[in-house]
């Protein structure tokens, strides 16, 4: 059962996955951290498949992370409980060991989606929560006038929703996750009203969709987009972004129970 609702109110690169660079640390926003937390609600111990550096991992709940590269693991920091070497397919634990889980950024990343999240079902009594963005939606975006390529990666690598809501089973709630506009993660639509940031090759950095662009096509990027902030192109377009408080795009929080 699916239940899409909204209200008012975002991986890393794992084992078996395609090419490409794992994420730099994630800068987490404390407003979509929480609504990761309420989707967590009241759970003690709390599974995080797919952990990377720990960026939105929460102080309130015992977490175990489970991260199956070693760069990334080496790059949590020391407060962090130390991440296990595991991928989502195959987790060594026991059936409903877990209060809640959440898996953050990361689904795309899997080798495969459908039996990690039914893993994450069989080790978790309570909620599983998955962050993602929805391929149906990614293209929606003003980026796809400046780099199509990206967002036709983007679309390719994340699986459907229903994809995710049939492996995780019992009752899904799909939320668009609202992004503001002064984000401090760094993903694509983060910057819909600062286009400007997103010239900067570090702020494209964490979004890995990015590193199967050759050099050619990223610099065609930067000239169209700077051509059209300079002729008032974009903002004739997309300037009423620039004071939109929130934006509801492709990034969307999966809520699974039993």
């Amino acid at each position: 059962m699916v239940m899409r609702t909204h209200d008012g109110t975002s991986g890393d690169l794992g084992r078996g996955t395609a090419a490409g660079p794992a994420h730099t640390a994630r800068r987490p926003d404390p407003r979509i951290a929480g609504l990761i937390a309420r989707a967590l609600g009241d759970a003690r111990s709390v599974l995080n498949v797919g952990a990377g550096t720990g960026s939105y991992e929460i102080a309130a709940h015992t977490i175990t992370a489970v991260e199956p590269s070693l760069a990334l693991r080496a790059q949590r920091p020391a407060a962090l409980a130390t991440a296990i070497d595991a991928v989502a397919e195959d987790l060594p634990f026991a059936d409903g060991r877990f209060d809640a889980s959440m898996t953050l950024f990361s689904v795309h990343q899997w080798s495969d989606v459908e039996a990690g999240l039914r893993e994450m079902r069989r080790v978790t009594r309570g909620p599983v929560v998955v962050l993602t963005h929805d391929p149906a939606r990614v293209r929606d975006f003003w980026l796809y006038e400046y780099a199509p390529d990206v967002l036709d990666v983007e679309v390719r690598r994340h699986p459907p929703l229903r994809t995710l809501t049939a492996a995780l089973g019992g009752t899904t709630t799909v939320r668009p996750v609202p992004i503001p506009l002064d984000c401090t993660d760094d993903f694509n639509e983060a910057y819909y009203g600062r286009p400007e940031l997103l010239l900067d090759p570090a702020a494209r950095q964490a979004c890995s969709a990015w590193s199967y662009l050759d050099d050619r096509a990223r610099q065609d990027f930067d000239t169209s987009l700077r051509h059209a902030l300079g002729s008032g192109a974009w903002d004739a377009a997309f300037g009423h972004l620039r004071n939109r408080p929130a934006y509801e795009g492709s990034l969307v929080l999966l809520r699974s129970t039993p």
